[in-house]
């Protein structure tokens, strides 16, 4: 078994036990409900997903309830939010670390939803290299934008918060990628607010 990095281990502990307590609720619920309504408007139909970081289950609650004959997936590191997600008995939960899930499977669609800001710039290659081994058709990545990298200081902690376009170097990665739709959800949203996120669809190309 490899070393967890610094930064997992940073998630994987009390930090990311308060981060459960803190993003929970209904209400994120019906606002993932809006969000992913939108953000999967243009792609065909997807039969399975997996999500990298799934915390204790927000996302896949509203992809439950827009998708219900589709075959949900998580991978969560923090044991409190996986036993959370689990005890929903909506979806295949994985215990660890996003880079340690094996690749035995493709999914229709494969999403990060502030996942991708919280990790190293150096572990984001290997993050990238998952969610494309990982997906079928499509790849979804809902994230902070900004068109540099920039790092950004979180409660009080250095090194856990990133921006950058994400999606823009796994394009240029990946030469079979197109970007399929893209937008971007307000924190003062009316009906379904979100934390300022910019949300990216991306497809391979057959």
């Amino acid at each position: 078994m490899r070393d967890l990095s610094e930064q997992e281990r940073f998630w994987q502990g009390e930090f990311g036990n308060h981060y459960v307590e803190r993003n929970v609720g209904q209400a994120l619920v019906a606002g993932n409900l809006g969000f992913f309504a939108k953000a999967l408007s243009r792609a065909g139909r997807v039969d399975s997903l997996l999500e990298l970081g799934t915390n204790a289950g927000n996302n896949l609650q509203a992809l439950r309830q827009l998708l219900p004959r589709c075959e949900l997936f998580g991978v969560e590191i923090n044991e409190s939010a996986c036993a959370q997600a689990q005890a929903l008995d909506i979806a295949q939960i994985w215990h660890g670390s996003l880079f340690d899930f094996p690749v035995e499977r493709r999914y229709d669609l494969t999403l990060s939803k502030g996942v991708l800001i919280h990790l190293a710039p150096e572990l984001l290659p290997r993050a990238y290299a998952q969610m494309y081994e990982l997906s079928q058709r499509y790849i979804l990545i809902a994230e902070y934008y900004n068109p540099a990298p920039m790092e950004i200081a979180y409660r009080g902690n250095s090194g856990k918060l990133f921006k950058r376009d994400f999606a823009g170097e796994m394009l240029d990665r990946y030469a079979d990628l197109q970007l399929l739709d893209y937008g971007f959800v307000y924190h003062r949203d009316r009906q379904f607010p979100a934390d300022d996120i910019t949300w990216f669809l991306l497809e391979k190309r057959p």
